[in-house]
């Protein structure tokens, strides 16, 4: 599987622009990187879980969705891609469709961690041929930025918020992916948008040409939620990475495989003091928070390690 990153951006765009999402949102840059991995000639129909993204690029009877499209609820975009891929199966083995098509959802992780789980463990379980795409901005933004499963420790949510009695939200987030991959899916990738976007555009290529089920979890960072200047995201990114939170793998019919290593890992503080979500975590009696938010991203990466044989 070959990549030229020049080939892959000049690929029509399947998300058209006029849609109603943030100046800055990670979301649609999300769903924009992973339909590059279609092939030309490839259709696809997409789903979408109730969120940011669906409210903002679907108002019926207008959507900027360039594919087949289909807006589900929060807790059944699994489920609703499951029979749609199953009928297709079943008119192309009757000769009565020609095309190839690919079915593709994305879901928050409002949608996917939580509301929608059970749908889509059930999808991933019974090994539909899709992939679900979770786009991952730690918290339910579209409803007024409520703690999620996905939400870090310590952030400051409007279910979590900060004060006298509170640091923000004080349980650790949900291993999503490796969740999945216990599942005993073909294919899962972890990724964000880092350097040249290779890292998403191939694990999308892998996720939607891999036969099966798939599962893409992408750090998707939102501005209002996170609270950073709208140019600010790629950098984000790049220090979730390079501070081993948000680490790059793929598990490949249970082989586990770590993408990227820094060569000089950065302190967690480097990524949590450029999101306004943490800023009480930088005050001198709060100190602690950050150490213990260090351990765990520590103990989380030792883990991870050691699933990938190293």
């Amino acid at each position: 599987m070959g990549y030229n990153f020049k080939e892959t951006m000049n690929k029509p765009e399947r998300l058209a622009g006029g849609h109603r999402m943030c100046a800055g949102c990670g979301g649609t840059i999300a769903a924009r990187n992973v339909l590059r991995g279609l092939h030309e000639g490839d259709h696809a129909v997409i789903g979408n879980a109730t969120g940011c993204m669906e409210v903002s690029t679907f108002m019926y009877p207008y959507t900027a969705w360039e594919d087949s499209y289909i807006h589900n609820a929060f807790e059944n975009a699994g489920a609703t891609l499951s029979g749609v891929e199953t009928a297709y199966r079943v008119l192309k083995k009757r000769g009565k469709i020609d095309d190839t098509y690919k079915f593709i959802t994305f879901g928050g992780d409002g949608g996917t961690y939580d509301i929608g789980l059970q749908s889509l463990s059930g999808a991933m379980e019974r090994n539909h041929d899709m992939v679900y795409v979770c786009y991952d901005n730690g918290a339910y933004m579209n409803t007024g930025i409520q703690r999620s499963s996905a939400t870090p420790m310590y952030a400051n949510t409007t279910t979590t918020p900060v004060g006298s009695k509170s640091s923000g939200k004080p349980q650790n987030r949900k291993d999503l992916a490796a969740i999945i991959a216990e599942h005993d899916v073909p294919y899962v990738g972890q990724t964000t948008f880092w350097k040249n976007f290779k890292d998403l555009h191939v694990k999308a290529e892998k996720a939607i040409y891999t036969k099966g089920a798939a599962f893409l979890n992408i750090m998707a960072p939102c501005p209002r939620g996170w609270q950073y200047p709208t140019s600010d995201i790629l950098e984000i990114c790049r220090l979730g990475v390079e501070t081993n939170y948000w680490p790059l793998f793929e598990v490949e019919e249970g082989k586990w495989t770590l993408n990227y290593e820094p060569k000089k890992k950065l302190p967690i503080e480097d990524f949590l003091k450029k999101q306004g979500r943490f800023k009480h975590l930088f005050k001198k009696e709060n100190e602690y928070l950050i150490e213990e938010f260090q351990k765990e991203v520590d103990r989380r990466w030792d883990a991870l390690v050691y699933r990938c044989g190293r």
